[in-house]
């Protein structure tokens, strides 16, 4: 039986997954801009492979199996382990467009929590605490004080990633709606297996190693002529 809470939680998780929360992710395109500069996007069969790509051998791997120790980490009141998950992912962020993208969204977000008047001053005091959080160390936070669970949480922010990359792919490659509608369908589709393998991998299994991705961000910060932060 559905209870007010889950519905409650329900509402909340749509909130921060929606695009129109005010932390500037329709300003980044995280590669995918410079990826169809190169050439290597150009129609909906290379914007899917580049977007299941980047989703499989990057995110998969390692944003999502760190943003559920960051989600217990909030959940066990665990500082020491929320500094050190967040430190870990800003380290990792192949470029500097990468790590301004990350720490900015996360500046914007912690911005919203605190003015917002929404949450006990107790764990904002814990939040406001660390240096640098990035987007997924406050959406954890975010989801952990609504009482969202781990799994609804990473669902809900594995969907605004894939949802801004194809909005980033209708813009620029260019793509027509449908179509975006098609990519969002098919892609959305891995989101519960992705879930599942970040729930259960331990920390030796990370890897970002997505060298493609990376190149595209660094030939973006001296891209001519551009849309989008990164």
């Amino acid at each position: 039986m559905i209870s007010h809470a889950d519905d409650l939680a329900l509402a909340r998780l749509l909130r921060l997954a929606s695009p129109m929360l005010p932390v500037g992710a329709f300003s980044y395109s995280q590669g995918l801009e410079p990826a169809v500069e190169q050439g290597w996007v150009h129609d909906v069969p290379s914007a899917r492979r580049w977007i299941e790509d980047a989703l499989l051998l990057s995110i998969a791997r390692f944003d999502a199996p760190v943003w559920c120790r960051l989600h217990r980490a909030w959940e066990a009141n665990d500082l020491a382990a929320l500094a050190h998950w967040n430190d870990c992912l800003t380290a990792a962020r192949e470029s500097a467009e990468f790590r301004a993208e990350t720490v900015q969204m996360g500046y914007s977000l912690r911005m919203l929590v605190l003015d917002s008047g929404e949450f006990d001053p107790q764990p904002l005091t814990q939040l406001t605490a660390l240096q640098d959080p990035g987007f997924p160390t406050v959406f954890a936070f975010v989801c952990v004080q609504w009482q969202i669970r781990e799994r609804q949480g990473l669902l809900g922010y594995l969907w605004a990633w894939v949802e801004n990359q194809v909005s980033a792919a209708i813009k620029t490659v260019p793509l027509g709606q449908t179509a975006g509608q098609r990519l969002l369908a098919s892609l959305s589709a891995c989101l519960p297996a992705v879930a599942d393998g970040a729930a259960s991998m331990s920390d030796d299994e990370f890897s970002n190693c997505a060298p493609g991705l990376a190149i595209a961000s660094c030939l973006h910060e001296t891209q001519y002529s551009r849309l989008f932060r990164s």
